[in-house]
């Protein structure tokens, strides 16, 4: 296990402490990359390998001052995605913790039915999808704004489909106790349901956050404007240029998961084993 662990992070190593690189130290240790991407087809082998260093020779933090200050880009982008990102988690928790009520503790006719046709719209690939949902962003004006993907990503499945089987794990005595007390459906979704699935909702919480903070291809056909897009789509682009922004790009767009998954890491974990959710 401390093997796997060690490979895992030998990638997050290796960018953190290459974005502490000056350019010119990384266009040694990487220059060989750039030379092979310029060969021509059938131009040889080359014999040489990359030069992985974990420790730079100076540290510098040029690369971070070039992204935070000299270039507004990279700012624009994060809040873009923070515009997006930040809505979807809300309404979608908000939305599924009263549907995932609604689906494992209320006793209606055509409720199992109703969930598994619910449930099918979550199979359903983005590619499926992609066409009524381009159709309906369209006729309510949506395109080209962040509507059109966060009012899809909260009426999402995955949520619903989550917290319900959180809820199951719950007896069902506590809501017959509650009912012989006088609460009302409210009460008791407000009162005993929420306090308990605290860890389903911080699972689900950072589940959302990893998926829509990494979404390229709604933005690339729902946002025809650059300046709109999230940070995600630009950080495809940034290797374009300086290799050291690059670095020092992706340590900034990976902060916040890993602080996110560190801060909910027991939530989370309770919270996927309780959901019988498998990774």
């Amino acid at each position: 296990m401390s093997i796997m662990a060690a490979m895992l992070l030998f990638p997050l190593v290796i960018t953190f402490t290459n974005s502490l690189m000056t350019e010119r130290e990384i266009g040694i240790n990487y220059g060989l990359i750039r030379q092979m991407s310029e060969m021509p087809t059938g131009g040889g082998v080359v014999d040489q390998f990359v030069n992985l260093k974990l420790l730079p020779d100076f540290v510098s933090l040029k690369q971070y001052s070039k992204i935070l200050v000299d270039n507004p880009v990279f700012l624009n982008m994060f809040w873009n995605s923070v515009i997006m990102v930040a809505p979807i988690i809300a309404g979608q928790t908000f939305i599924a913790a009263l549907a995932a009520y609604a689906f494992s503790k209320l006793k209606f006719r055509g409720r199992d039915s109703l969930f598994l046709v619910y449930v099918l719209t979550m199979l359903m690939p983005f590619q499926v999808t992609l066409v009524p949902n381009y159709i309906v962003a369209e006729q309510l004006q949506l395109l080209n704004s962040p509507g059109a993907i966060v009012w899809p990503g909260i009426f999402a499945a995955f949520g619903v489909f989550m917290l319900r089987q959180f809820m199951l794990h719950i007896p069902y005595s506590y809501i017959e106790a509650a009912k012989i007390d006088g609460a009302g459906h409210l009460r008791i979704f407000g009162t005993i349901i929420v306090p308990m699935i605290k860890p389903g909702v911080a699972a689900l919480v950072v589940l959302l956050f990893v998926d829509y903070w990494n979404m390229v291809e709604q933005p690339l056909i729902f946002l025809d404007d650059s300046f709109k897009q999230p940070l995600s789509v630009y950080l495809s682009r940034i290797n374009e240029g300086e290799q050291g922004v690059a670095f020092a790009a992706s340590m900034l767009y990976m902060t916040p998961m890993v602080l996110l998954f560190l801060y909910a890491e027991s939530y989370f974990i309770e919270g996927i084993q309780l959901s019988g959710i498998k990774g």
